[in-house]
């Protein structure tokens, strides 16, 4: 049970990663895109932004999960639920953090079109 909910959280932090950095490195801006570019990146921003808020709810989903194994567990599995529930908190809280900033990016994009 441990090993699997271990495999999960680091599947997610990873998936994460990856998926965050692929998409920053994919970034193309340039000093006056037309106005198909302006739509295609913003479309993207909002793709993405939508996968991260999907993300983030599984995450959620995942440390109440955790939080109520802790209830239902002895003293040998709380070390490990714990250790697990803070790396769960800290994929959710990078996830908050990119999704900000796309948000920023995206409320930016549309008040200068």
């Amino acid at each position: 049970m441990r090993l699997s909910i271990v495999v999960i959280i680091a599947a997610l932090a990873i998936g994460g990663i990856v998926a965050i950095s692929g998409f920053m490195a994919n970034q193309e801006i340039a000093d006056i895109p037309e106005l198909s570019e302006f739509s295609d990146q913003y479309t993207k921003l909002e793709k993405y932004k939508n996968e991260l808020e999907k993300i983030n709810q599984y995450n959620q989903k995942v440390l109440e999960d955790l939080e109520n194994q802790i209830k239902n567990s002895d003293n040998e599995q709380l070390a490990q639920i714990n250790k697990e529930i803070e790396v769960v908190k800290r994929v959710i809280n990078d996830n908050k953090a990119e999704l900000e900033q796309v948000i920023q990016r995206l409320s930016k994009m549309e008040s200068d079109p």
